[in-house]
């Protein structure tokens, strides 16, 4: 069903567009609107103003993103005749995405209108002059009410303006074949209560189950981010310190954590339990796990987010009997300490590039492409959690996936990552760790000293204390 453009109501401009607004956005002569509008993007005024450019990603397994851009492309469409979207998907992993994204928004030929555009990289993005403020089209959106304040605070950059609407979040945990663990001798309902207890489970399947991956948690460079926060950081925030203190704006070095989590992935590549040191540095293991590991009962523990069942649902990699196979325990912290448990969130937005000629069009396509019905499908489809409110509470969204309670219910121990512009590149510096130490270039501590090094160079003396 096609969905029309939203009512006037909806959005403050009148939507579809009138014909009196569509001269003013698609017109060949732009005028003083036009000059304004390269004043706060740096648009030459040469780029087209009658097609959108979109830049997303997309993988082999992840395909929802790409079926809801269709989608949400056929509705505009539908409605602006004049205006035209050009879908322009990246086909590559996380880290590589990030890099070929950066390489597109570098030049104002090839930058993207619309960005799909993870929230740790608005600050610095937003910092950078790639993305432009939307805040005078959020304050006539009616649907923005729908938005939980933590998913609009996600979108905010360094200066208080709001860069990208929230498409989801999200949470991590442990998936378990159930099967695997049974045959180590583990139960069913297999939840530790320490990081002792996850090493002595991977020990038990690698010792009566030889032939699978006791354990995967990512660690290496080419996991990209994948290996900061579902590896690293699962394991930092379950310790007594954290990356970044708040209060100060000061990130810690000398951390105990970190060296204890460094450790930890020692443990498990020395002591045989997670992945060849060939599976474990390619950069698409992520999709390996979700596609192939899991599903052929290859891997026994796997360290994850709460995306994957939105692969097993429908679509290519479609796993009837994950529901059977597979179990869901929460992470633990390091010994049981605090609340018992720890997980990461994050989740994307869809931004503007700060060199679109026609923000007002690009505005609208976001704002159907995030509409109750697609943000529904999108959430669902992709297992996300829900940031509408109205999605949240759908007995639809609710009844589609049975693993939506379980990685919901992980909020109340989730952290996020810093929200600073630096923090990619200290993302990167963490990912250097941790690869250094599976490999054995070099020991947990020589790694937590090139990592503090690496961390004053990037920020400086003065933001960083000791923890």
């Amino acid at each position: 069903m096609i969905i029309p453009s939203p009512s006037p109501g909806a959005l403050r401009r009148p939507c579809p567009l009138t014909a009196s607004r569509r001269s003013f956005l698609v017109g060949a002569g732009l005028g003083a609107a036009a000059a304004a509008l390269a004043a706060c993007s740096g648009s030459s005024g040469e780029r087209s103003s009658t097609t959108l450019t979109i830049a997303y990603q997309k993988t082999s397994t992840f395909f929802q993103l790409d079926d809801l851009l269709h989608k949400a492309k056929e509705e505009f469409e539908a409605a602006n005749s004049e205006v035209t979207i050009k879908l322009s998907p990246i086909e590559a992993e996380q880290d590589q995405y990030f890099t070929k994204l950066a390489l597109m928004n570098g030049s104002s030929d090839t930058a993207p209108d619309i960005i799909y555009e993870d929230t740790f990289q608005i600050r610095s993005d937003a910092a950078a002059g790639y993305l432009m403020p939307i805040d005078e089209y959020l304050e006539g959106w009616e649907d923005w009410s729908q938005f939980v304040d933590s998913a609009k605070e996600a979108g905010v950059g360094d200066d208080g303006k709001t860069y990208g609407v929230s498409m989801g979040t999200d949470t991590r945990g442990i998936y378990v074949n159930k099967t695997i663990l049974a045959q180590a001798g583990l139960p069913a309902d297999w939840q530790p209560t320490t990081w002792e207890e996850i090493l002595a489970a991977a020990r038990a399947v690698k010792e009566k189950v030889p032939d699978v991956i006791p354990l995967n948690i990512y660690a290496g460079k080419a996991g990209g981010e994948q290996t900061t926060m579902q590896g690293f950081e699962m394991l930092l925030y379950g310790t007594d310190d954290v990356l970044y203190d708040d209060s100060t704006q000061k990130w810690f070095t000398g951390s105990t954590g970190m060296l204890d989590s460094l450790t930890f992935m020692k443990t498990v590549y020395d002591e045989g339990l997670g992945p060849d040191l060939d599976l474990a540095l390619d950069a698409t293991i992520g999709s390996r796990v979700s596609s192939s590991l899991l599903p052929e009962g290859k891997l026994a523990i796997a360290v994850d987010g709460s995306w994957l069942p939105g692969f097993w649902i429908s679509g290519d990699n479609e796993w009837p009997q994950w529901q059977e196979t597979i179990g869901l325990a929460k992470m633990p912290t390091q010994n049981g300490q605090g609340a018992g448990f720890t997980s990461m969130s994050g989740g994307w937005t869809l931004a503007i590039g700060s060199q679109c000629a026609n923000p007002e069009a690009a505005f609208q396509f976001i704002s159907i492409a995030l509409n109750q019905e697609n943000s529904l499908k999108y959430a669902t489809e992709n297992a996300a959690i829900a940031v509408r409110t109205d999605v949240a509470e759908s007995e639809e969204y609710l009844g589609y996936n049975p693993s939506f309670e379980f990685f919901s219910g992980l909020v109340e121990y989730t952290h996020f990552r810093p929200a600073t512009p630096d923090y990619s590149q200290i993302s990167a510096n963490i990912q250097t760790a941790c690869e250094s130490v599976i490999t054995g270039q070099a020991t947990p501590q020589e790694a937590c000293d090139t990592y503090d090094a690496g961390l004053v160079k990037i920020v400086g003396d003065d933001k960083v204390q000791e923890a």
